[in-house]
C-alpha cells in the first residue's frame, strides 16, 4: 500500500478519536509511515523540529503515546527506550507478530502465532491478549 491511503486512513482515525487534523500531526504520521520501522521519540522529534522549529519533545512524545492508545501506532521497548512505529496492519485485520532489529529498528512480519501452543498449555484460562516479538540483528546490521 502506498503512503497516501495509509495517511488518509490515519487522519480519519485521529478525527474519529477526537484529535484535530493539524499539519504537525500529519507530518508526524507521514514520517512514521515512510520509515516503516520502530523509531525513538527522539528521532521523531529531530525530524519534526526540522519542519517545525521550536516544537517541544514533550509534545512529540505525548502525540506518539496518544496515537498508540488509539492503535494507530505500535510501541515496544528496545534497549530500555520506548520506540514507535506506524501500525503495520492499519486498516487491515490480520494477526501477526514481528522480528525487530535491535540496531536499526527494522521489522519483519511473522505469519505464525505461538499462542496456538500456549492455549493448549492453559486449559480453563481466559487469554485476554498477547504480544510476541523476536529481537535480533537484521541482515543489514550483522
Amino acid at each position: 500500500m502506498t503512503v497516501q491511503p495509509l495517511l488518509d486512513h490515519a487522519m480519519t482515525t485521529l478525527k474519529n478519536n477526537g484529535f484535530k487534523h493539524t499539519q504537525k500531526r500529519e507530518a508526524l504520521i507521514s514520517y512514521l509511515v515512510k520509515r516503516n520501522r520502530y523509531v525513538s521519540a527522539r528521532e521523531v522529534h529531530e525530524h519534526m523540529t526540522q519542519l517545525f522549529p521550536g516544537l517541544s519533545y514533550d509534545t512529540v512524545y505525548r502525540n506518539l503515546h496518544d496515537f498508540s492508545e488509539i492503535d494507530l501506532l505500535e510501541e515496544t521497548d528496545l534497549n530500555g527506550e520506548m520506540k514507535f512505529r506506524f501500525h503495520c496492519s492499519q486498516g487491515q485485520h490480520h494477526h501477526h507478530h514481528h522480528f525487530i532489529c535491535t540496531v536499526c529498528g527494522k521489522t519483519k512480519e511473522l505469519m505464525i502465532c505461538p499462542m496456538d501452543f500456549f492455549e493448549e498449555q492453559l486449559p480453563n484460562c481466559t487469554i485476554e491478549g498477547h504480544r510476541f516479538e523476536i529481537l535480533g540483528r537484521c541482515e543489514d546490521c550483522q
